[in-house]
């Protein structure tokens, strides 16, 4: 040994070198490398070494074990020694933030707090950290479903960056704030907001890469915010800026050079991620509008993308894009008249759900409502209405409420003696019931009419057409029902056309069209037949028996059963 001085130096970047070989040996020997960063106490080694070794024992065994307790003890240790060492930011902060994530991960949220708060307060001077944590204890806030907290805290982190100078980090704390105001529909904040963050953006000149990424940002919350609203028309020029940018961003090169203020040191998502996100709103707006196989064709590709990017990123936010997508593509199955396809992809989501127990809690009244419009297309009525029932009780989301409930009066419609509770229903839907229903029925087509909702349309029409026949006015009744067949085709919508070409025989036939009501006829048959192969199929799959799930997490294992429960008959 040379000196008292050199001496520990060189153990300890020894026992450093040896830790982080086996660290990224492939695969990782973590029982190794934890052996030589423990060897590092057998020294007594100055506090910055202790703490530092204490920061890397907690963050190998919190992301490489499920040795939760020991962890926690090195990171707190971490955390209260480097508080007595000076300009020792990096290991301090780095600390309480893998410490916060683990009290998290242990439901322990009223520690995490706490400690969140007090290493915001000490961080004013490191603006990396400081924005960092902020983002770290808003982001748990909105976990907790407290936005309120979540948005005060971003709009802190706002000011904050501004007055250190960073534009760019102000962007990202705002377009944040902006996408917690679109989930608690605080519409009137959020428009002053989003012009505001179109000015930030525009006007920010730095990386290409993050000044695309924050306009990418930004379009994805107009576009949803125009989808919120059913606007699919208007939103077109936004959708199309949203799939240029991310184009652009594809062809950028990833730019080594750090930025200058360390405020500026965050990414809002990773390009390939972003990439994902633009399929999901595409296939969202193509859903809405009624373009199905657009929608397929968007969801096959994202999907295709989520499985390569899952092989190398665990990342949990690629398991709700899936999970969103599948959702997606089972209305997309059910209207196409595919249940069987719908069947086996809600068994994916089940799937999915089991492994993430935050993901089923998010995505539980979904799966239920998912369920029950599956139930609904196969007849079987009483258990739609134990996954509708079940799927109110799990959901505090007022679309997704009135979704579910207008869903639930339908089943009550089909089975045709639940009056009272029909009413019931209708009453908790709309108290206010004075307009004629032909009125509303002609408010809904100008509506749907004039943002291209080509399923809302549909249905409108054959409704409206529907009623004509009924009151005997077969000319009006042949205007509506014509073009709502032609809709559905282009759609397609299976139940439509079905609709559809029944009412288009009975019309022909009232009046005296003998080889046009041959030809609907003809049409209805072939729909009718389709359907009946598909259900057949759908009911004989193991996954059918999911049908009977209300209750806890998804069921592990679906047994396979004998054949169809329900009666091929009632379709027809």
């Amino acid at each position: 040994m040379a000196s008292n001085v050199e001496a520990p130096e060189r153990w300890y970047l020894a026992l450093l070198g040896f830790a982080e070989h086996f660290r990224t040996s492939s695969p990782p020997k973590i029982r190794l490398c934890v052996h030589c960063l423990q060897a590092v106490f057998q020294f007594k080694p100055p506090q910055r070494i202790e703490a530092r070794t204490h920061l890397q024992l907690g963050s190998v065994l919190y992301h490489h074990t499920k040795n939760s307790e020991l962890a926690r003890s090195h990171l707190e240790k971490a955390w209260f020694i480097s508080q007595q060492v000076p300009q020792f930011e990096d290991v301090k902060f780095e600390a309480a933030s893998i410490l916060s994530e683990l009290f998290c991960q242990q439901n322990l949220v009223d520690s995490a707090k706490p400690l969140l708060r007090k290493a915001i307060q000490i961080s004013q001077q490191t603006p990396y950290w400081h924005c960092r944590l902020l983002f770290q204890l808003a982001q748990l806030h909105t976990l907790e479903k407290d936005l309120v907290s979540a948005c005060d805290l971003l709009g802190v982190g706002a000011e904050y960056a501004r007055v250190v100078g960073s534009e760019y980090t102000r962007a990202l704390f705002l377009l944040s704030k902006g996408m917690l105001l679109l989930m608690e529909r605080k519409l009137g904040e959020v428009h002053p907001l989003l012009t505001l963050c179109g000015t930030i953006v525009e006007n920010w000149q730095g990386n290409p890469i993050q000044k695309e990424s924050l306009r990418v940002f930004f379009l994805v919350l107009q576009v949803t915010h125009y989808l919120d609203a059913g606007q699919v028309k208007s939103v077109k020029p936004c959708l199309k800026q949203l799939q240029q940018c991310i184009q652009t961003i594809s062809t950028l090169h990833d730019d080594e050079i750090l930025p200058s203020n360390p405020a500026d040191l965050f990414h809002w998502l990773p390009k390939e991620h972003m990439c994902v996100l633009v399929y999901l709103v595409t296939v969202m707006h193509s859903m809405q509008a009624g373009y199905l196989e657009k929608a397929q064709k968007y969801t096959d590709k994202a999907l295709m993308q989520l499985e390569k990017l899952k092989m190398l990123d665990c990342s949990p936010i690629l398991s709700t894009f899936q999970v969103i997508l599948l959702e997606h593509i089972i209305m997309c199955r059910l209207v196409t008249g595919h249940k069987a396809t719908a069947l086996q992809e809600i068994s994916q989501v089940c799937q999915l759900c089991q492994q993430s127990p935050r993901l089923f809690t998010n995505h539980a009244a979904q799966l239920h409502t998912l369920l029950g419009l599956y139930c609904i297309s196969v007849n079987c009525m009483d258990n739609a209405e134990a996954q509708f029932t079940t799927a109110l009780r799990l959901t505090t989301h007022q679309e997704l409420w009135t979704y579910i409930v207008t869903n639930l009066a339908s089943v009550y419609i089909r089975e045709g003696n639940r009056h009272q509770e029909l009413y019931s229903l209708l009453e908790r839907i709309n108290p206010d019931h004075n307009f004629p229903v032909r009125r509303f029925l002609r408010e809904t087509l100008k509506m749907s009419n004039a943002e291209d909702l080509n399923r809302l349309t549909a249905c409108s029409l054959v409704l409206l057409g529907h009623i004509f026949y009924v009151l005997g006015n077969h000319r009006e009744s042949n205007n509506m029902v014509v073009p709502a067949m032609q809709l559905a085709s282009k759609i397609p919508d299976m139940s439509v056309q079905l609709w559809s070409s029944a009412l288009l025989k009975d019309l022909n036939k009232a009046l005296g069209n003998t080889i046009d009501a041959h030809e609907a006829a003809q049409m209805h048959q072939n729909f009718s037949q389709q359907l009946l192969q598909d259900h057949i199929a759908a009911c004989s799959l193991p996954e059918h028996n999911l049908i009977s799930w209300t209750d806890g997490p998804p069921p592990v294992q679906i047994q396979a059963q004998n054949g169809p429960t329900t009666s091929l008959a009632s379709l027809l």
